[in-house]
């Protein structure tokens, strides 16, 4: 029942999504091709506006524009698909055509908004057969050709300090004919230009380029051709021009990147293997040989705290709710990476990668809940109620409030992806209908479990920690702990940023979910390793530092980000700023709580075990 009453309320705005080379679409010759209009991006901001902002003064389609329907990721992300006026129709070449009836008018006030548009840098975006209309750029050093998703506004003249609009399009589109009077779409790109009297669509060094004025009104047209070009491209491969021909899907930095992740793992493997089957090993048979002799010695190393290793941290309740929403993100993240794998998310249904971890996340509430409880009770906590809540609402809780903070700031700057009331509202009730009684269905089990019994007996009385070296004093140890994680990913961090904020499609799952394991061995064995270190160091206080060694990733994440702020982007405006430091504060804390549960659980697994091959008395 849960899982219909999540599909009836995505019901509105999820698509149904295809496997890649599935679903083709066949035209006859002359059949019309719809091209849709997305919202205007710019690497330089994070603010998009619609197609048809009313300062940009595009003209609408005869009755008006009419939305096309998004899936919920989409919608996050500042899509907006609008149809158009563009008439094209399969192998009917169009030469010069005028987009609108009349000249458009262009106030000058308008014209200072646009101008700093087209200073900005911002992009159009066109869909045509759920393909995106690019623009080939060629590679001045390699001198090879690649598709940079989207095509220029206009372009500023650092010379003469001036901005030009882009109103002419010239429109190449690529077909591939399948037999029987059939063609399927298999590419398109726009050379865009600048022409101050686009009715002959005349362009040419000596043709006076396209410049809005800010002092007065400027009239001018839109005006574009269509040009159908055959191709050998298979539809089935049509996106390799845009996931192959970029730099954020070159093979070599991607194995380069696993390479790097791979050594940070066999060094620590050696140095865990080494611990384990030497140090640890000879330890436990020391132990059970002296419990065995007649004259018992005084204990040593780690067995002198096996009276206090499973005491009851402080905090517990704390404790328990973040591990519960890691293993939620855990189980999350798992479930989707598997779907890409598979390639159940084609990157021409926009935004279903986001959708479908937004689905997951709700209906793994039950985990948090379940693991959350089970910990907690294992802790001996009597405050089941105050357990139940928080783990239904206090992870859930900062996000969306952080994403209420920011979308106001969307909203102050008549942004397109500031998020609607709807959407918001139906966030919200994913969250307090489907992913909080799940949480508190899984608690409910979790509770009526049996209880995880420790292998030794807590003491009474606290034993005294002796004075600790200055590498195992907590922050030190967390600060170790987190560089190695964050070592094995930062490279493939690198290429998953660029498509975040430079607006890259990113398909190469199966290096990521390659990344992914290496981090939770990486994370794993970190943990365990400074874990024993703390107990031959008699330091029993293991608990919050095993979450926090492996999860202090994050906080290299967010530095990283800080850097990746400074060098790569070039946000002027103070909004885009907010949303960037906002947005990266929500997924450094979602790595924080994912990555902390890794090391408690590799830990708290590691501890159960070595003291349960011990005799204690």
């Amino acid at each position: 029942m849960l899982v219909v009453a999540v599909a009836c309320v995505l019901a509105a705005t999820v698509q149904a999504f295809y496997l890649p080379g599935m679903a083709p679409k066949n035209y006859k010759k002359g059949q019309a091709v719809e091209l849709l209009v997305n919202a205007l991006s710019s690497q330089d901001t994070v603010l998009p506006y619609d197609f048809y902002y009313d300062q940009l003064h595009y003209c609408e389609p005869e009755g008006g524009k009419k939305a096309q329907s998004e899936n919920l990721g989409s919608m996050l992300f500042g899509d907006r698909f609008y149809d158009s006026r563009f008439d094209v129709k399969m192998l009917t070449n169009e030469k010069c055509k005028v987009l609108c009836k009349d000249p458009i008018v262009m106030p000058a006030k308008d014209a200072v908004f646009v101008n700093d548009l087209v200073r900005e840098k911002y992009a159009l975006n066109w869909v045509i057969d759920q393909l995106p209309i690019a623009k080939i750029t060629t590679d001045k050093k390699t001198g090879k050709e690649y598709y940079n998703l989207g095509f220029d506004l206009g372009y500023y003249s650092t010379e003469k300090k001036k901005a030009y609009l882009n109103n002419f399009y010239d429109i190449h589109i690529e077909y591939n004919s399948i037999g029987d009077g059939n063609y399927r779409v298999v590419g398109a790109f726009v050379y865009p230009h600048s022409i101050e009297d686009a009715k002959d669509c005349v362009f040419n060094p000596d043709v006076a380029p396209l410049e809005l004025s800010e002092k007065q009104e400027t009239k001018f047209v839109y005006a574009y051709s269509v040009t159908w070009k055959e191709s050998k491209t298979l539809w089935s491969v049509r996106w390799e021009k845009y996931l192959t021909l970029t730099a954020s899907s070159e093979p070599r930095i991607h194995w380069f990147s696993l390479i790097n992740s791979v050594v940070i793992v066999l060094f620590l493997s050696g140095m865990v293997g080494m611990i384990l089957i030497r140090a640890l090993h000879k330890d436990i048979m020391r132990y059970n040989q002296m419990d065995s002799q007649e004259d018992p010695q005084e204990d040593f190393g780690w067995k002198l705290v096996h009276g206090d290793v499973f005491r009851t941290p402080i905090h517990g309740i704390f404790l328990s709710v973040l591990v519960g929403s890691g293993a939620q993100t855990f189980v999350m993240t798992c479930v989707t990476l598997m779907f890409a794998i598979m390639g159940f998310l084609s990157p021409s249904s926009r935004g279903s990668l986001s959708t479908i971890m937004i689905v997951f996340y709700v209906l793994f509430g039950s985990i948090a809940g379940y693991v959350s409880a089970r910990i907690y009770k294992m802790f001996g906590g009597q405050s089941w109620k105050k357990n139940v809540m928080l783990s239904a609402f206090m992870f859930p809780g900062i996000i969306f409030l952080i994403f209420i903070i920011l979308n106001f700031f969307l909203v102050g700057a008549k942004s397109s992806g500031a998020v609607p009331f709807l959407t918001i509202l139906m966030l919200f009730s994913l969250w307090i209908l489907i992913s909080a009684p799940l949480c508190f269905v899984g608690a409910y089990f979790g509770f009526k479990a049996p209880k995880i019994e420790y292998p030794v007996r807590v003491n009474q009385i606290p034993r005294q920690i002796p004075e600790q070296l200055f590498y195992l004093k907590p922050l030190v140890v967390v600060l170790m702990g987190g560089i190695l994680p964050f070592g094995a990913i930062f490279i493939e961090l690198y290429f998953i940023m660029n498509s975040i904020w430079f607006h890259k499609v990113y398909y190469v799952f199966g290096f990521l979910f390659l990344v992914f394991l290496i981090l939770i061995i990486t994370c794993s064995e970190v943990a365990v390793l400074l874990c024993y270190f703390h107990l031959c160091a008699e330091d029993y206080h293991w608990w919050w530092k095993s979450f926090f060694t492996s999860g202090a990733s994050a906080f290299y994440f967010y530095v990283y980000g800080i850097v990746y702020y400074f060098t790569k982007l070039k946000y002027e405006q103070f909004t885009s700023s907010v949303l960037y430091f906002g947005w990266t504060a929500v997924m450094a804390f979602g790595l924080f709580s994912l990555t902390g549960t890794i090391g408690f659980v590799a830990c708290f697994l590691f501890v159960h075990r070595i003291y349960g091959s011990i005799k204690v008395d």
